[in-house]
């Protein structure tokens, strides 16, 4: 398979609202990728009342540098992602928000058809460093295994 099929082959497994975000990213500089990051990060919702109270049962994404401490569940066949992640930490953040907006609402099996690497479909290596990337990449590693405890 070709390297342009096989993009093609990604962008196909991404649900609509992700791939939406994926087209608006790739269709951006590395700059405009640092920018859209952070007006993302600021759209990342705060836990609901429930989970922040309940914070440090959160499981926590140790590859990352940042902390992120992730809670899925899944109702009615149906995925929500709940992320806790400073707001000094934009790039991980936003990425977070990227991943969590583009699979809310969709199926168990629309998010493990999604795949791993959508930071670099978002072109994010491009901006950032691979120890940042590495981060990336466990955070959707770790919301794949916790949808897939839930069922």
């Amino acid at each position: 398979m070709s390297v342009d099929a096989d993009l093609i082959a990604k962008l196909e497994r991404l649900p609509a609202p992700l791939r939406a975000v994926v087209d608006e990213f790739r269709s951006s500089t590395p700059r405009e990728r640092l920018e859209l990051l952070l007006e993302y990060s600021q759209d990342l919702p705060d836990l609901p009342p429930e989970l922040a109270a309940k914070r440090d049962e959160m499981e926590q994404v140790h590859e990352c540098q940042t902390p992120v401490f992730l809670f899925t569940e899944v109702k009615d066949g149906k995925v929500h992602f709940h992320l806790d992640i400073p707001e000094e930490s934009p790039t991980v953040r936003g990425y977070a928000a990227v991943v969590a907006e583009g699979l809310e609402g969709a199926t168990p099996q629309a998010v493990f058809d999604t795949p791993e690497d959508v930071y670099m479909l978002l072109g994010l290596h491009e901006a950032i460093t691979p120890q940042r990337l590495r981060g990336l990449h466990a955070l959707l590693v770790y919301m794949k295994r916790q949808v897939k405890n839930q069922l």
